[in-house]
């Protein structure tokens, strides 16, 4: 069973108009939620983050955010989800193609869950990157389903055998093709700040809350690729991944190829997280 425009339906029950703008424009929004013991993992940032996504492109939501809410968690009990995710998407709706913004169009909100057959993380092993420029557009704040230039990083990464694409313009490194990126120096956090070159991702909230209840320090500013292939540890954040080590970079392997030690305490305390999610029944809350 999928959601359609908030109702839960079965999927060959389910029809999208050909000229809806999501399919011919890529004109609409997206959010990811991962689902641990059949709960939702930091749903409110999500929501927020949707909201805000679809602002920034003049989108209304169709339903309010309690009740869209409300159909997912319905969805995950009817599906009978326990480890997985959901994925949620709305668009602006069908109208005959024309690029400004039509005037009587309705958005479409469809969803969706997966459920994992194991853990998708790659948190033990760690993962291996390669390097590339990043030519996106200037709004990657903007959780958009335009993805083509993140696909074509994905796809290169695993054409020439890594995981990983992490993304520079000029010299300074951005982000991942799925994925935020942490480096660590002097057992300090550095990553980029969240401006329009970067999504601010959920879990890298996540992560900067966590350091700093543990005392880590966190510097969100600029770094370099010399920066980046020097660091003490790397490591990659995202919510089908968590919290993932990188231990190669094009031909550069960091921290011989091991998980380092503040990645580890990091990992741990994001476990620690989650399990209060599990054993307190509700979604806990990052604030902004």
């Amino acid at each position: 069973m999928i959601i359609f425009q908030n109702k839960i339906m079965d999927r060959s029950e389910v029809s999208i108009d050909i000229e809806d703008r999501g399919y011919q424009f890529g004109d609409g929004v997206y959010e990811v939620i991962r689902i641990y013991d059949g709960k939702l993992f930091e749903m409110e940032g999500h929501m927020k983050r949707l909201e805000r996504s679809a602002g920034e492109i003049e989108l209304s939501l169709p339903f309010p955010a309690s009740e869209i809410i409300y159909s997912i968690k319905e969805l995950i009990k009817h599906n009978n989800i326990k480890d997985g995710h959901v994925y949620m998407q709305i668009t602006r709706g069908a109208s005959s193609r024309n690029h400004p913004f039509p005037d009587n169009a309705t958005p479409v909100l469809t969803a969706y869950t997966k459920e994992y057959e194991e853990n998708p993380s790659a948190t033990t092993e760690g993962i291996k990157a390669l390097l590339a420029d990043d030519i996106r557009w200037l709004r990657c704040d903007i959780k958009s389903l335009n993805l083509l230039g993140n696909v074509l990083g994905k796809q290169k990464a695993k054409d020439n055998g890594y995981d990983e694409t992490i993304f520079h313009r000029g010299d300074t490194v951005t982000e991942g093709s799925s994925t935020n990126v942490f480096i660590v120096n002097n057992g300090q956090l550095v990553t980029h700040p969240a401006t329009n070159l970067i999504l601010n991702g959920i879990t890298r909230k996540v992560v900067i809350d966590l350091a700093q209840n543990m005392s880590i320090p966190v510097r969100e500013e600029e770094f370099t690729i010399d920066e980046l292939l020097s660091a003490d540890e790397v490591f990659i954040t995202s919510t089908t991944i968590e919290v993932a080590p990188v231990t190669q970079i094009n031909n550069t392997v960091l921290n011989d190829g091991k998980t380092g030690e503040v990645t580890r305490k990091l990992q741990e305390a994001f476990k620690n997280r989650i399990s209060k999610v599990i054993n307190k029944n509700e979604e806990i809350k990052t604030g902004d």
